[in-house]
């Protein structure tokens, strides 16, 4: 049994795959957190945050890393911890700088913090030669402007500092480029109060598919677990749809985009990580689009467990903790697994969410997952805005992902418009 630390955590579902995966490998945890009411808010009505059954709950400015550093120091010597994990991007930097502090195992603070900004990012894999788009990175509109002659329209425009897909674009020209840096503008923080860094990145619009590598790097070897697929919609925003596992791949697009993403990895010196490394199949080869060393969120961990027996959940814990994580595949009697969100395109109030019950009992479902009525809706712009799922398995082969898109299409969310 181990004692770690839980700095934070995001509130969908890895809030909950975290505590299981701990439960289930015998551990306890201490959970650090600046606001409680955060995870209070988000949790079912008459249902405790799983979350708050660790031993210990301990608030803490977790956004205030010289304050902080002393604080778990303390803690540290009080209490034991024996690894630090999160599952919030927005925290990953102060879990890999915590860890260091405490001389534990983890990712070195310094390549997680490169991961993380999608600037730097850009920057380490074109110094090392990993492919990528063409991409400038702006202090403002005007340098934004002028890049953006260079590159060339359609383009992409990406905070450097958000996750979830959180005001990403496509432009196509002048007008929509000073309108997306404008948004960037007005959005000063993160959702988690942390102030945020102005630049803007521009990147060029890459065609083709696009999938995630899955990976698990523990004492400088790396393996691959799998390659994900993905559907994308909400154009101008990159909204994701769906997810299967594994992705409908030729052997050598999958040779390809998996060597592209352990060169990513190594070029950003990442080590003792599980990480999810997003990639498009140009017609000019694989090209990253970015490296996140955390688990796969939207529930692709579920999907690779129920396909593998691997919980890249636990898998996170183990390498926190220094152990060699269990990667070992196991028949689950499934062949692919798939996922595919309800995305609102019309804002309203949720008045209800028709066929959900029927969806429950067919053949293959593993999850169906609604928003309660009530709700406020917005036309989907990220991530963040999903209002259910739908998740289905295929024992004879990839056929999941038509098995949910038939199932979504018996899924209706209805709403009283504003």
């Amino acid at each position: 049994m181990a004692h770690l630390l839980v700095v934070e955590s995001w509130v969908g579902s890895m809030s909950r795959l975290l505590p299981r995966a701990l439960e289930e490998g015998a551990h306890h945890f201490t959970f650090l957190t600046r606001d409680l009411h955060h995870y209070l808010r988000s949790a079912p009505e008459g249902a405790g945050h799983p979350l708050l059954t660790a031993r210990n709950v301990v608030t803490a400015p977790t956004n205030d890393i010289g304050t902080l550093l002393p604080q778990v120091e303390r803690l540290h010597h009080a209490l034991r911890f024996d690894g630090v994990v999160t599952s919030c991007d927005y925290y990953l930097p102060t879990a890999a700088r915590i860890a260091t502090l405490l001389g534990l195992p983890g990712p070195s603070a310094a390549a997680v913090e490169s991961a993380c900004r999608k600037d730097t990012t850009r920057r380490v894999l074109a110094a090392a030669g990993v492919p990528g788009p063409r991409f400038a990175v702006c202090a403002d509109g005007a340098e934004a402007t002028a890049a953006a002659r260079d590159i060339g329209y359609p383009l992409v425009v990406k905070p450097v500092d958000l996750c979830a897909g959180m005001l990403v674009r496509r432009v196509d020209g002048p007008e929509q480029l000073a309108e997306a840096c404008r948004a960037l503008a007005a959005f000063p923080h993160n959702a988690r109060g942390q102030r945020r860094t102005p630049h803007i990145l521009l990147e060029e619009f890459l065609r083709g598919p696009e999938v995630s590598v899955e990976t698990v790097t523990c004492r400088g070897v790396a393996h691959v677990v799998g390659v994900t697929d993905k559907s994308v919609g909400g154009a101008p925003a990159f909204v994701e749809t769906g997810h299967m596992f594994p992705a409908a791949l030729a052997p050598d697009d999958l040779a390809d985009v998996t060597g592209t993403a352990l060169r990513a990895g190594a070029a950003l010196g990442l080590d003792d990580v599980v990480a999810h490394t997003e990639i498009k199949l140009t017609a000019d080869g694989p090209r990253v689009v970015e490296v996140n060393p955390r688990p796969a969120g939207n529930r692709i961990t579920e999907l690779v467990r129920h396909v593998t027996g691997i919980d890249l959940a636990a898998a996170c814990i183990d390498v926190a903790l220094g152990r060699e994580p269990d990667l070992v595949r196991r028949d689950t009697g499934l062949r692919s697994a798939a996922i595919g969100f309800l995305v609102p395109d019309v804002a309203g109030t949720l008045a209800s969410v028709e066929g959900a019950d029927a969806v429950r009992g067919a053949e293959g479902v593993l999850e169906v997952q609604v928003a309660e009525a009530g709700r406020t809706v917005e036309v989907a712009d990220s991530n963040n805005a999903y209002l259910g799922h739908v998740m289905a398995g295929d024992a004879t082969g990839l056929g999941a992902r038509n098995r949910v898109e038939a199932l979504l299409a018996g899924v209706r969310p209805l709403l009283v418009r504003s």
